[in-house]
Formats: C-alpha cells, sequence, structure tokens
C-alpha cells in the first residue's frame, strides 16, 4: 500500500493507515565550494538560504521613517543593486529567500516601552504606528508602505516573508522553526543596518547553531564607518564568515 508524505520534503513523515516512517529520507546534495575573507567553504545549496533583512521603505525610503528624522538613507539603499543582481540567480538554484522585516501589530500589545522610546525617544515624535508626514503611513506597520520592501527589490510568490518585531529576526517569530522544516542549517545574511537587526539576528542564528556568512556589498548601515568595521570584525572572529555576492554568484557556476 503506497504511503503518504505529511510535511517538507527535508522534514517529512511517509504515512500510510498502519505505520509511519519517520526517517526522513535526506535531500541529495549539492556541494559548492565558497571564498570568504578568512577561510575557504566548502557547502551544501540544498541547506543553504539567503536572509535579507529590513529592505524596507521606513529605513531606505527617502520618504520613510529614517529619512523624515534627518538619517541619509543613501548607504541603506547600497544593497539594492547587487541584490538585483544575485536574487534572480539563486531562484534559478532553487535556494530559498526569506524576507524578515518589521512587520508590527496596529495595536502594538507586543512591543514594550523600550523598543517604542528607540523610534519615539522625546516621546513626541512619529514612532512606532504613526503616520508618516508625507503619505500619512504607518512606522513599521504590517500591510503599511512604510514597512513594505523597497519597490525595486520586491518579494516573489515562492520566496518566504516573516515578520519580526525586534531587532533580531528570531525573537517572536517562527524564522527558526520555517528553517528547521526546511532543512536548512547555512544562512546568507543581508539587508539593513548590518550593525542592529542584520547582527542581532546573524549572532541570534550562531547562538542557535546555524552556519552563518555575511555578504559584504549586500549589506549596509547607516551608522557610523567603524561600526561597520566593528560588525565585520566581530563576524570573521566569532559567529561565521564573510564574503560577498560575487563570490557566492562564483560558486554557484559549480552547480
Amino acid at each position: 500500500m503506497p504511503k503518504h508524505s505529511l510535511g517538507l520534503p527535508a522534514n517529512s513523515w511517509l504515512v500510510d493507515e498502519q505505520s509511519v516512517d519517520i526517517t526522513r529520507s535526506p535531500l541529495t546534495p549539492r556541494p559548492v565550494s565558497l571564498t570568504t575573507q578568512t577561510k575557504q567553504l566548502r557547502l551544501d545549496l540544498t541547506k543553504s538560504a539567503l536572509v535579507v533583512i529590513d529592505m524596507q521603505n521606513d529605513f531606505c525610503h527617502p520618504d520613510g521613517w529614517l529619512a523624515h528624522i534627518g538619517v541619509d538613507v543613501t548607504p541603506a539603499r547600497q544593497p539594492i543593486q547587487p541584490l538585483q543582481s544575485l536574487l534572480p540567480q539563486l531562484r534559478a538554484v532553487s535556494m530559498p529567500i526569506l524576507w524578515v522585516n518589521w512587520g508590527n501589530r496596529p495595536d502594538l500589545l507586543n512591543i514594550s516601552a523600550g523598543l517604542r522610546h528607540v523610534y519615539n525617544p522625546s516621546g513626541t515624535g512619529v514612532g512606532l504606528g504613526d503616520p508618516l508626514p508625507k503619505n500619512q503611513a504607518p512606522v513599521l506597520q504590517k500591510g503599511s508602505w512604510a514597512a513594505a520592501v523597497v519597490d525595486e527589490l520586491q518579494p516573489q510568490p515562492e520566496d518566504v516573508q516573516v515578520d519580526k518585531f525586534r531587532m533580531s529576526g528570531f525573537w517572536d517569530t517562527p524564522l527558526d522553526s520555517i528553517l528547521r522544516n526546511l532543512g536548512l542549517t547555512t544562512l546568507f545574511f543581508s539587508g539593513v543596518n548590518a550593525d542592529q537587526c542584520v547582527m542581532a539576528t546573524l549572532q541570534d542564528a550562531n547562538f542557535l547553531g546555524y552556519d552563518c556568512i555575511l555578504l559584504a556589498d549586500c549589506t549596509a548601515t547607516t551608522s557610523p564607518d567603524y561600526c561597520w568595521q566593528a560588525t565585520v570584525y566581530n563576524v570573521n572572529q566569532c559567529f561565521g564568515f564573510v564574503s560577498d555576492s560575487g563570490e557566492l554568484l562564483r560558486s554557484l557556476s559549480e552547480v
């Protein structure tokens, strides 16, 4: 009697009325080599994914929240072009792309006073959920223009989107469960800000046992340059590896 598959390919059971096969047959490996700043890596594309963090209007658009408070968002837009080149190539080899973005509830019931303070330190400014003066979009509210990915980097239907509510994409989100169900162990990181949300998410991924690779040209920050330098140093020293999209594209040629 044929068995039926339940679950995703990397984490599925085979069942019928009398039995359950929980051996979880492994997926066919697709090994490639990757040059990083510190070591030559050999990794499995079947177990790899790209995580894109906070490439949203509020952080990257001239009419978004960061620009409203006087931050020059030009650096935050630097990952757009390399990501535009990289994303289609990753989709072509079926590497999952996960968009991990701020997307708050309208009622902000899971947002603490400390988090609100980051976005509205005086209590009188435009903070989380408040309308932006230029277009009235509520700051980082799920479904709003403010929280949407910039037009130049629109997610595709096969991509995975995860809302986050802290600088780390793992806190109070299904990100870890999704990655484990997909059988993913190697994560490439990109997005903004490198020293804040990207770094916090990458560190938590490392703590949870994932292999972490920061793509330097696909990551940026509006913070001072020493923050970027410290991020690269700490990733290389403590949390993983640093490479770039060019090296990743070269590795895809081995597939």
